[in-house]
């Protein structure tokens, strides 16, 4: 049981050190994605990419370093990083047809569809992260 509760504990901090990550990223991929769209013009879908690979790095930076760091012994490598970035593609799957759903069919302003966006891709990449990018594995696991 004490075993059960510590770990779900650990979860629950993982979940909250994911979300303040993702909240310094959000800010980030907001920033990109409107200065994309609205000064530099750029089509939803292409703003909403250039937005995305900025604020993946900055994810797995911190993600890296703070949130999964017993993990990943806070190092950084290309390795793990494609792993990253391609685990999140789920949540850039999620997070693009969101924006454009609510921007080209709902008529919603963009950033409030990002907003919006930036909301459903928290559950896909927080859940992708802690049971695939950066679990808890095995010594047999890294021999291989």
């Amino acid at each position: 049981r004490l075993h059960h509760a510590w770990r779900e504990r650990a979860l629950a901090l993982k979940a909250v050190s994911f979300a303040l990550v993702g909240v310094v990223n959000s800010v980030v991929d907001f920033a990109v994605f409107s200065f994309a769209y609205y000064y530099l013009l750029l089509p939803i879908i292409a703003a909403n990419t250039l937005a995305w690979l900025v604020a993946v790095t900055g994810s797995y930076v911190m993600n890296s370093t703070i949130t999964f760091a017993a993990e990943s012994g806070r190092r950084l490598a290309l390795k793990p990083y494609f792993g990253f970035a391609l685990s999140q593609v789920a949540g850039f799957f999620a997070n693009t047809g969101t924006v454009w759903c609510l921007v080209e069919l709902a008529h919603v302003p963009a950033w409030a569809g990002k907003v919006a966006a930036i909301a459903v891709s928290f559950a896909v990449n927080f859940s992708l992260s802690h049971f695939i990018v950066f679990r808890t594995r095995k010594p047999s696991e890294d021999a291989g």
